[in-house]
């Protein structure tokens, strides 16, 4: 891999690597070819006889709950609204509360973290992609897959009656579409097989590009240089490298997630301090459906390739390995480009068809609910009745003891005054801490209202978890932003309730001894 030299000499550029794919290519043709003509004659109706009973439309597929806010929001308050609810997409209202644009992760680390904008300042229609792609409610969910891949977009806003219900992403459904293919495969349904075959049997040197690009970084670069870099080269990730091996990932994810959320300054940021350190990599001998699942398994949405010398020579995101895997498929056969779209057509109506699992069922179903009952989130979450109102959570004095217990999920009040029970004596009260909680890769996501609270809780208890870990940060002295102000009222409240309590404690131990003394 050569890697050239731009700016300063710790800055590295993007490096361009050529990998010659022929032998691997070839063999490829060799077990697949013999496929051929017998799957790209079958008919539509063929993929019809395998069970599809109905159109399926967008509603059964997995929608997540859609985050809405109006486009004067600041980039601040939306990067932190989508911290607190783990998600890396938002919607964009307008003043007559239509949808009118959208940002990403992407879009924050390459048209505002690049570009070294005032995020407490720009308002988010400044950087935000204007008029996205949406689909409504009563499209089949077919056409939408294929024109996610095509589009090459993540996102897709769900619409109905005039109003977002939803967002569709899909990496969720094309796990859930592999995952249904698999199955059927298995129950010795040939023409599934063949389709599975072709597609993500081959191993991942048959999809990676002649001239791979990559961009790599240095642990010393900073995370504005980095995010340049995804900016110039239209990425979403960089691969962190010692002497041409990969050390760590810095994606736009970790950007949204590590630097602006804990309110760290990219600018002076290292990318050793918030990278993904030794992540997984695949060889190019791995099969494409095997890192599909490595990808699922481990919640990450790029996977570096790495040749037999452990040099990295791709970067896969879940949706191009998808794209390069079905036209792969399509040349592997020596078909044209219409026989091609007829195969990801055939692929989206396969998994679509078969009847997926019970709790495949439950998990849309619900996900329906949940987006049309529940409606978009506009800053504000509301409980859902049937869950309990109480969770469990734990936190760490600075003695190292662990303290653990359960109190009530709508308020921040009532946390902090459960925390103040149990450490308040640790607590600075001239200068209070950020409460911030840990998810599952380990990051530390500030709760700044009720509505976060409960959001995380929500978070918490979909994945399976039996409480949240707790943590007190002390490196910002409270007063200093809107997230500031809002922490401080809780924390003066919950101070009151505490007081009040522990009068009240007090009133009722002199009211026992005076009755034990008149006795």
């Amino acid at each position: 891999m050569t890697t050239s030299q731009g700016g300063g000499s710790s800055r590295r550029s993007l490096s361009s690597t050529s990998y010659s794919l022929q032998t691997k290519k070839k063999t490829a043709e060799n077990e697949v070819g013999g496929l051929g003509d017998s799957v790209s004659r079958k008919s539509f109706s063929t993929v019809r006889s395998i069970g599809l009973t109905g159109e399926r439309t967008v509603k059964r597929l997995r929608l997540s709950k859609a985050l809405t806010v109006p486009d004067t929001t600041t980039v601040y308050e939306a990067c932190r609204r989508m911290a607190a609810r783990r998600v890396d997409a938002l919607l964009l209202t307008d003043s007559n509360a239509l949808l009118c644009g959208i940002l990403t992760d992407k879009d924050i680390a390459t048209r505002v973290i690049a570009r070294e904008l005032n995020i407490q300042e720009t308002p988010v229609s400044k950087v935000m992609t204007r008029n996205p792609v949406f689909v409504l409610s009563d499209t089949l969910s077919v056409e939408a897959l294929q024109k996610m891949v095509q589009g090459k977009f993540r996102h897709l806003p769900v619409v109905e009656n005039g109003e977002v219900i939803a967002l569709l992403d899909i990496a969720k459904c094309l796990y859930d579409a592999i995952a249904r293919l698999e199955r059927a495969a298995e129950k010795g349904n040939t023409f599934v097989e063949t389709l599975r075959e072709r597609m993500f049997r081959p191993s991942l040197s048959t999809i990676i590009p002649e001239n791979s690009k990559i961009i790599t970084v240095s642990p010393s670069d900073t995370v504005v240089e980095a995010a340049k870099k995804m900016l110039e080269f239209r990425m979403s990730s960089a691969v962190v490298t010692v002497d041409d091996k990969p050390r760590g990932i810095l994606t736009s994810k970790d950007i949204l997630m590590r630097v602006i959320a804990q309110d760290l300054p990219p600018e002076s940021t290292l990318v050793e301090k918030v990278m993904t350190p030794n992540p997984e990599c695949a060889s190019v001998d791995t099969p494409i459906v095997d890192a599909l699942h490595t990808m699922h398994d481990g919640k990450f949405l790029h996977l570096p390739v790495v040749d037999r010398d452990g040099v990295v020579v791709a970067v896969f995101d879940v949706l191009n390995i998808t794209h390069a895997a079905i036209a792969t498929a399509g040349n592997t056969a020596e078909v044209n480009n219409e026989a091609t779209n007829s195969m990801m057509q055939k692929f989206w109506d396969s998994a679509m068809a078969l009847a997926p699992d019970d709790d495949e069922e439950t998990r849309s179903d619900t996900s329906l609910k949940m987006a049309s009952e529940g409606g978009v989130e506009t800053g504000r979450t509301l409980p859902s009745s049937n869950l309990p109102a109480a969770f469990a959570f734990k936190i760490q004095d600075r003695n190292g003891r662990m303290h653990r217990f359960t109190c009530d999920t709508q308020s921040m009040t009532d946390l902090i005054a459960a925390i103040l029970q149990r450490i308040g004596d640790d607590i600075d009260r001239n200068k209070l801490p950020q409460i911030l909680y840990e998810d599952e890769d380990h990051d530390k996501v500030v709760l700044a209202s009720d509505s976060d609270l409960v959001a995380a809780v929500e978070h918490a208890r979909s994945a399976g978890w039996k409480g949240l870990r707790l943590h007190l940060d002390y490196r910002r002295v409270s007063g200093s932003s809107s997230t500031d102000y809002a922490q401080a009222d809780a924390w003066a409240s919950a101070y009151k309730s505490v007081a009040a309590g522990a009068a009240l404690v007090a009133g009722l131990g002199v009211f026992a001894f005076l009755r034990r003394s008149s006795n």
